[in-house]
């Protein structure tokens, strides 16, 4: 299925190119936003970024969900290279954040549930380490919240397997093609979305109600 969603992308863009929908603009890499003196940065990879950039931004307290890659050792890998499964990079998101209004533990238990965090390098239809569960931590205040989140949800039996997200210590993030972001929003219509991403949305949101921004309660 991996192979099926770069197909799927590029028989889009060609498509979007020849009618003169689609730009250089499009295909350069997004640009990391500096976090304002309010904002932390979070850093997660659990499967394809599109329904995590998604799910995400949608807390209340987020200002900004950055779709990129890391985990990996090749510096500003493309789209391409990382499903090539030979960067070491797995799609990633980076999370802007206010602390006082959504705390980093907050977040982590949102990824847990944004998700399927026991399943080895593979996501749903989607196979690969590019597509691994990762959870970065950039202080060891946050590498033990995520073991205590860790052991709570694999306590509360809410998976029938336990989790096997790799936790490690942040290096860097490399934003994606500017074509990534905001994907879901931009192609409700895609296949794609609504048969693997609308799931993995619709289930953060029934878990973590309390803390959505006001248009996505229930």
């Amino acid at each position: 299925m991996k192979i099926n969603k770069v197909l799927m992308l590029t028989a889009l863009f060609f498509t979007s190119y020849a009618n003169g929908q689609t730009s250089k603009q499009d295909l350069a890499f997004a640009k990391l936003p500096v976090p304002k003196a309010n904002e932390k940065v979070a850093t997660f990879a659990g499967g394809c970024f599109w329904s995590l950039s998604e799910g995400l931004s949608e807390l209340n307290g987020v200002s900004k969900v950055v779709a990129g890659y890391a985990g990996g050792t090749v510096k500003s890998p493309t789209y391409e290279a990382v499903s090539s499964d030979n960067t070491g990079h797995a799609e990633s998101v980076q999370v802007y954040y206010d602390p006082k209004v959504i705390s980093y533990a907050s977040l982590a238990e949102a990824f847990f549930y944004a998700h399927d965090p026991t399943t080895l390098n593979k996501q749903g239809p989607d196979e690969g380490k590019d597509y691994r569960s990762i959870a970065f931590y950039r202080t060891p205040e946050e590498e033990n919240i995520l073991k205590a989140a860790i052991l709570r949800v694999n306590a509360s039996h809410h998976y029938r397997n336990p989790i096997v997200t790799e936790l490690l210590p942040f290096k860097v993030i490399y934003a994606a093609e500017n074509y990534h972001q905001g994907y879901y929003k931009s192609h409700p219509g895609s296949s794609y979305i609504k048969n693997v991403s609308v799931p993995k949305v619709m289930k953060l949101r029934e878990h973590m109600n309390a803390y959505l921004k006001p248009a996505f309660k229930r």
